[in-house]
């Protein structure tokens, strides 16, 4: 089978998976289900697109990740099989912030929020900053919070400036930022495209960024050491792929 027809048969199959699993988690909703639970169905809808895809992912580092404190996820953004390699290997509970035409998808978007998602509207300071409260508000109640501070997906392969807001949050809550790195996702799914390809994605789970020596006056300090732990690993990933 050819690469077209075989990425055809792969996005129809998906399409119907994911409206199947969002159907199962209002349901599930429905009958009093919380948002953690919501979330495991989102995870298990994750590592089956994927499976789908032929798609397997090499993970280094699980153990930074903080059992049961809150902590801001940030991830590096090339394609739209990110979100679905997060969800499926990062471990524990999180809250995406996605961008708000996600929650616009019928059925599907009504899951997201059922899950505790937060739509964004990067183009409106005004509603990006109640977005940011909700992350707060999630933040308290003990959840993390997942987000790609490029705020879009890069097209060329370089790792984009970050934007604030996170790093705000982050300050101002006094929880850990942990920097995540994809490596190779765009060479199987590039932006804007639906070719997909099979082979394996490397995710590094960097340790934990503590931010309490911070202040909102420093906060490009902050970003930048985020940045710079993402790209020393994204450049380091793929210097050993070409070693080996």
């Amino acid at each position: 089978m050819g690469i077209k027809a075989r990425s055809a048969l792969i996005v129809t199959t998906s399409v119907a998976v994911t409206a199947f699993f969002s159907v199962y988690a209002l349901i599930f909703a429905l009958i009093g289900a919380g948002e953690n639970s919501i979330h495991k169905i989102a995870r298990i809808w994750a590592r089956i697109l994927l499976r789908i895809a032929n798609i397997k992912v090499d993970v280094k580092g699980k153990e930074n990740v903080i059992p049961d404190k809150p902590q801001i996820f940030m991830a590096n953004h090339q394609s739209d099989l990110d979100v679905l390699i997060t969800l499926a290997h990062v471990p524990g509970q999180f809250r995406w912030i996605a961008k708000k035409e996600l929650f616009r998808i019928p059925v599907f978007g009504r899951a997201m929020k059922k899950a505790g998602y937060i739509p964004i509207d990067r183009e409106n300071r005004q509603e990006a900053l109640k977005s940011l409260n909700e992350a707060a508000m999630k933040i308290k109640e003990g959840k993390s919070v997942m987000s790609f501070p490029e705020g879009t997906r890069s097209a060329d392969g370089t790792i984009k400036p970050f934007k604030q807001g996170m790093f705000y949050l982050a300050i101002q809550s006094g929880v850990p930022i942990v920097p995540i790195t994809i490596i190779g996702a765009a060479e199987l799914m590039k932006k804007r495209s639906l070719t997909v390809k099979p082979g394996t994605i490397k995710l590094i789970i960097d340790k934990p960024v503590d931010v309490s020596s911070y202040t909102l006056e420093t906060r490009y300090e902050l970003i930048e050491q985020v940045r710079n732990i993402i790209i020393q690993n994204f450049n380091t990933g793929y210097k050993n792929d070409s070693d080996g």
